[in-house]
């Protein structure tokens, strides 16, 4: 099975959290800083399935860019072309663990996908 996979942003305090209540854990993992390593429009629909949730869930309503996009109609499809395009639209910090995912808002759920 391969190594649980955290969507990282270093400058974001809840991303640095749970990449330390990873380490505390002892969890081998790895970090994609997403920002300079945006997903593809396939990774994000992929994602979207582990998560199990509407794309808006993890999308971040308060940045311009969402707000830009005429937020009352936006599809799962457009989110995800306005995320593989603006990456920082991605909430985060977000951990892939084999067919599941978690965003980590607060930080411990990411945890629970760990098993």
């Amino acid at each position: 099975m391969s190594r649980p996979v955290l969507l990282h942003n270093p400058r974001c305090s809840k991303s640095r959290e749970a990449l330390a209540l990873l380490q505390e854990k002892g969890v081998e993992f790895e970090v994609r800083e997403y920002l300079k390593d945006p997903l593809s429009r396939d990774e994000l629909h992929q994602l979207a399935e582990k998560l199990g949730a509407p794309v808006k869930d993890w999308t971040r309503t308060n940045e311009d860019e969402y707000k830009q996009l005429n937020s009352g109609s936006t599809d799962d499809a457009t989110l995800i072309a306005a995320m593989a395009d603006t990456p920082k639209l991605m909430q985060r910090p977000i951990l892939i663990s084999g067919d599941r995912a978690a965003v980590g808002r607060p930080v411990e759920q990411i945890l629970e996908i760990l098993s």
